[in-house]
């Protein structure tokens, strides 16, 4: 079986592979503080909660936006599959069906580029992956696999934080959106403020991308097809028609075709 990793900001999620079957792991906090035999620990109880012995995996797959934690999860897998694990970086990416400008290469972060794979590889044709994590990222890749672009914001979580964080009366709330944009209460304003707020920022700015993206190589914009991601796109999906495809897994999948690739 195949472990696959995605270290982020906030979660590392990681799921194994028996073919193409998709087994999540589980979805733990990114602590930088820990080293890779306490990540072992928990990996390896992980492992027994779903009934998989460490025996039966035989490679690893990592992508990682925590520069400080790539070593501690080589090592970590290594000791789990006896081999060392693919680390998703430039040094692969030529081997990828998206192709990175070489101007900027080192600038886009490997989560980019696994969902980028998984999209393109499905849809092999132009799109753009939408992924709701702790940052609100859009990526544009072209009708020939290039990646033209990306436009980040904050995350729906990461602003509702801001927000209370940064004022002495107001509290975080739930993430969904209101009966109405009038809020009638402090809660229903900031569900209004963000929820809302963001379903205009998302709709806009997918809008302005297609229409750059089909300024740059002539791509009409209904064949640019949107891929929503990330654990929070639940919260716009039904105030939107925006996205064709929906999947919170997609980075995973994009980490197994690379597997195979690289």
């Amino acid at each position: 079986m195949l472990l696959v990793i995605d270290i982020g900001n906030t979660n590392i999620v990681a799921a194994l592979f028996r073919g193409d079957e998709l087994i999540e792991i589980g979805r733990i906090f990114t602590d930088t503080h820990r080293t890779g035999d306490e990540y072992g620990i928990i990996f390896r109880s992980l492992l027994r909660d779903i009934g998989v012995r460490q025996g039966e995996i035989d490679s690893a797959t990592i992508s990682s936006v925590v520069p400080a934690l790539i070593g501690p999860f080589v090592n970590m897998t290594k000791k789990l599959t006896g081999r060392k694990p693919l680390l998703v970086n430039p040094a692969i990416y030529g081997k990828l069906p998206v192709k990175a400008p070489e101007a900027r290469v080192h600038e886009i972060g490997t989560d980019l580029v696994c969902n980028a794979v998984a999209a393109y590889t499905r849809f092999k044709g132009a799109c753009i992956i939408v992924d709701f994590g702790t940052a609100l990222t859009f990526t544009a890749v072209g009708k020939a696999g290039d990646i033209l672009g990306c436009a980040f914001a904050p995350g729906l979580g990461t602003a509702v934080r801001a927000l209370s964080s940064d004022t002495a009366q107001l509290s975080v709330v739930p993430l969904q959106a209101p009966d109405s944009s009038l809020g009638g209460n402090t809660a229903h304003a900031i569900q209004a403020g963000i929820v809302l707020g963001y379903k205009g920022l998302v709709e806009f700015l997918l809008s302005e991308m297609k229409k750059d993206m089909e300024g740059v190589e002539g791509t009409p914009r209904d064949d640019i097809s949107v891929i929503a991601t990330g654990g929070l796109n639940s919260v716009l999906q039904p105030i939107t028609d925006v996205f064709q495809y929906v999947d919170k897994q997609l980075i995973l999948r994009g980490l197994k075709i690379i597997s195979c690739l690289a």
